[in-house]
């Protein structure tokens, strides 16, 4: 029986409560992101924690599953890019500042003082999240496992591209990145970036395969998969793939 903790925090980054899941004890510490407008018990709901409760179980992988906002930020219908923007800056703060300090702390008690980085991850809009954050975070992080993906902001604000928007596009800065120590700490990493050549997978295909060329360029390396046409953009492919590379990563 995998042990869940429910928790619920203030953020003075964002000025309201944030809630969040932990599953595990012990192991490898791993950060989730929901899918579009999806909440933080989105993947034990999905099963995703089901397919990973022999990990956890045993003590190698312990899972934070987070909140987002898109509803003020990339999915906003009402606030303008700008705000839209600086809401989802306030968000990166929030996540960089306060959650990931806690769940490195918990995991190193949790782990007899053992220093680990955490593996992120999500699917579809999740792995928009966990690619941008490993990017533009590196230091946290030294495994990315990203499904279903998006990596560019087209979707949410066309060809804009001033200002923060710029910044939370991969596809945009990692070409131009030149950053020695960032380029090293991506090349230390572990990445997996994976999607389906089924239904609703076309945007997000072409996007993988696009991330894939620019790593390919850096030096950087990293599993890209395409799977199958018979493969959507679901649960039910989502759940097989991650029991898949779990199998490798921990």
């Amino acid at each position: 029986m995998v042990n869940v903790q429910y928790r619920k925090e203030y953020s003075p980054a964002l000025g309201r409560d944030m809630e969040y899941k932990v599953y595990g004890h012990r192991g490898k510490p791993m950060l989730v992101f929901p899918t579009s407008l999806g909440r933080f018990y989105q993947y034990e709901d999905s099963g995703m924690i089901d397919e990973l409760a022999e990990w956890i179980d045993a003590g190698k992988l312990q899972v934070w599953a987070c909140d987002t906002l898109d509803e003020e930020t990339f999915f906003s219908p009402h606030w303008n890019i700008q705000d839209r923007i600086g809401r989802h800056e306030q968000y990166d703060a929030y996540i960089v500042q306060e959650l990931i300090p806690g769940i490195l702390h918990e995991s190193r008690h949790n782990n007899g003082g053992h220093e680990q980085k955490i593996l992120i991850s999500g699917c579809s809009m999740g792995a928009y999240y966990s690619g941008n954050f490993f990017f533009r975070h590196p230091q946290y992080f030294d495994t990315l496992l990203a499904l279903s993906g998006v990596y560019s902001v087209n979707h949410f604000f066309g060809g804009y591209r001033e200002g923060a928007v710029y910044y939370n596009s991969p596809l945009d800065y990692l070409p131009g990145l030149t950053d020695d120590w960032r380029l090293e700490q991506y090349r230390r990493s572990r990445i997996v970036i994976c999607c389906g050549q089924g239904e609703w997978e076309d945007e997000m295909r072409e996007e993988t395969a696009r991330l894939g060329e620019v790593l390919y360029n850096k030096v950087i390396p990293a599993r890209l998969d395409f799977w199958g046409y018979d493969v959507h953009h679901d649960w039910h492919w989502w759940r097989k793939q991650v029991r898949y590379y779990m199998q490798d990563l921990l």
